[in-house]
């Protein structure tokens, strides 16, 4: 599905990203986690098509990604700290405009329903410059899903939210990947990260120092104890 081929970003005379290799499978949730500084921002700016690599190869579906490519564009949706939604318009309106750009069919019904989905709908004629945080992060959620990308890239996306909005947030995450949808959650808050993965990576000076899959039924506190130890030693 996705592939990442001795990945390497150079910044000035600073190697961020160091011969990253790592597979998203089909269907597959993967976790990518780590302290501050070991490169995660830009380890997910490279993954989406944000930053050409310095180095190395990302393959989706056998074929070469390169920065903005029209791969990128149809086939991954990614959620980052930015949202990419204008402030002068209503919920519906950032809908039909990104619709537009992706050439998404059914655009009218498809916007409805995903403001129904993510709990909006009752705001749609509304201006988005009044919208909380999480509001505005219920709306990013539905522009993602709306080209019914085959891969989600979410860059910290329980930031913000609520408890109510965090549980849509997973309901949302658990569906797609029962659809066959993969996804990469670049995230610091390990009991999200333990509800939704089915594999963790640690990322530790630019370099992916261990996976493991939690298909092996490690609890929170085992997981946690897996992270300590490898950061510790790596």
């Amino acid at each position: 599905m996705l592939e990442l081929k001795n990945l390497t970003k150079v910044i000035g005379e600073k190697i961020i990203l160091r011969n990253i290799t790592l597979t998203l499978r089909e269907g597959e949730t993967l976790a990518v986690i780590g302290p501050n500084g070991a490169g995660k921002s830009t380890f997910f700016k490279c993954t989406v098509g944000l930053l050409q690599p310095s180095s190395g190869e990302i393959i989706l579906d056998g074929e070469a990604v390169k920065k903005k490519s029209a791969a990128v564009k149809k086939k991954i949706g990614f959620l980052g700290h930015e949202s990419f939604l204008y402030s002068n318009m209503t919920p519906l309106e950032n809908l039909r405009f990104y619709g537009k750009l992706f050439k998404v069919r059914d655009l009218e019904k498809k916007s409805k329903e995903l403001l129904k989905e993510v709990g909006l709908y009752l705001f749609r004629d509304t201006p988005i410059h009044s919208f909380s945080r999480g509001m505005l992060q219920r709306l990013a959620i539905a522009k993602v899903l709306l080209p019914e990308p085959k891969i989600l890239m979410l860059d910290e996306p329980h930031t913000g939210l609520d408890q109510e909005a965090v549980a849509l947030l997973n309901r949302i995450i658990k569906e797609k990947q029962q659809g066959g949808t993969s996804i990469l959650i670049i995230s610091h808050d390990f009991e999200q990260v333990h509800a939704l993965a089915d594999r963790v990576a640690i990322l530790k000076k630019g370099k992916v120092v261990d996976t493991i899959e939690l298909a092996q039924h490690l609890d929170l506190q085992e997981m946690k104890a897996w992270y300590e130890k490898v950061v510790k030693e790596a």
